[in-house]
């Protein structure tokens, strides 16, 4: 079991989030949430901080941070907004089959648009291609020395305000997931459109929109490693963001508990703090010890992978109990300010209307049981 104890460089860029969320992002919450304009101003700041792309290899001038130092800075910057926190991994979210599986001059590509301050999206999902990645229906077919590609994807994270796209489309419909390829595509290519942003219940400051290619024609060199390969690329990165997802998970359920506390030891009843009250402090206790609980599973998934060890299935438990854990804790922490809990004029309400995405992005929770429940049959 990983034991979360950080180095210094660790510690010293975690103060360098705090100080940047406590100072820049949560005095903008409330205009965050109204989800009207893009934060360009908090996203320029992470620019230049060089955390916009956390895993971005030195070579190309990132930071190269591992897995578990992305968690821990999630995790600090999802106390602010996760929706913005959503947004500053759209980057390495996108970079996954580039790093997979990209030649040099791909990664070049990628990293030379995203370190103008530019961002990246992952386009995967469809309408009717959730879960089932095989019911893809956008295509890529071969002509000559080109692809063109056809199809629209929808809830892409940064899909209306990227400048490159990582496109997963299919190369030959009869070999379902078999027959999914991957493709770095640049925004400026004609046949382009940004279609509906959707209207969300949290995660409000995240631009999420459909993107729609119309015979955009690309070059067989953006081809991402080879084709029939691009749903191992994509389950390979879903397998590396998910611990990234309870990360920003726990950051909110903190929030949540945080703001709990210091209301039940302000909030007055019956003469004493309703913290007093041995109902709402063991609310609390529980609330606490799941969020520690969570936070190990997801560390540990972290360092799994960053020694090179297969963590499919702690990945898995590690998305699924952390996200099902912020919901159940922000829903408690809801019910213990009461009315005042489910008013705009607090933030709990939000913290719950945030999170619940969580439970279903990056493959739902249901499908996270299948995933622990194959791997585990598997020995």
């Amino acid at each position: 079991m990983f034991c979360t104890v950080f180095d210094e460089e660790q510690l010293t860029l975690q103060k360098v989030v705090h100080d940047f969320t406590e100072k820049k992002v949560i005095p903008q919450v409330k205009q965050l949430d109204e989800g009207t304009v893009f934060p360009w101003d908090l996203y320029n700041e992470v620019v230049k901080m060089g955390l916009h792309s956390m895993n971005e290899p030195e070579r190309f001038g990132g930071p190269e941070l591992n897995l578990v130092t992305c968690a821990l800075l999630m995790e600090e910057l999802s106390k602010g907004d996760a929706g913005f926190t959503v947004t500053v991994g759209a980057n390495a979210l996108a970079s996954g089959p580039v790093l997979l599986a990209g030649t040099e001059e791909q990664q070049k590509l990628f990293y030379d648009i995203v370190n103008q301050g530019k961002l990246a999206a992952f386009c995967l999902t469809e309408a009717n291609a959730g879960c089932d990645a095989g019911a893809i229906a956008t295509t890529a077919k071969r002509e000559g020395d080109e692809y063109i590609i056809n199809g629209t994807k929808c809830f892409i994270t940064c899909g209306g305000v990227a400048d490159i796209y990582t496109v997963v489309a299919s190369t030959d419909k009869s070999k379902g997931n078999k027959g999914l390829s991957a493709f770095l595509v640049e925004r400026n290519r004609a046949g382009i459109t940004v279609g509906k942003e959707e209207d969300k219940m949290g995660l409000r400051s995240s631009n999420t929109t459909e993107v729609v290619f119309n015979d955009v024609h690309i070059p067989i060199h953006h081809l991402i490693g080879k084709e029939g390969e691009g749903f191992k690329y994509a389950m390979m990165t879903l397998d590396k963001s998910r611990p990234l997802v309870g990360a920003v998970a726990i950051g909110v359920a903190q929030h949540a508990l945080n703001i709990a506390s210091k209301y039940a030891k302000e909030r007055i009843q019956f003469g004493k703090p309703i913290a007093a009250n041995q109902a709402i402090a063991f609310m609390l206790a529980d609330m606490a010890t799941k969020i520690e609980v969570a936070r190990a599973m997801v560390y540990h998934a972290c360092d799994l992978y960053d020694q090179g060890e297969t963590f499919t299935k702690e990945s898995a438990i590690s998305k699924t109990f952390a996200t099902d854990m912020a919901m159940q804790v922000t829903i408690d922490a809801v019910q213990i300010l009461g009315g005042y809990g489910y008013s705009k004029e607090y933030p709990a309400e939000k913290l719950m209307r945030d999170v619940k995405v969580m439970q279903i992005f990056e493959g739902t929770n249901q499908i996270q049981r299948i995933v622990i429940a194959r791997e585990l049959l598997k020995k």
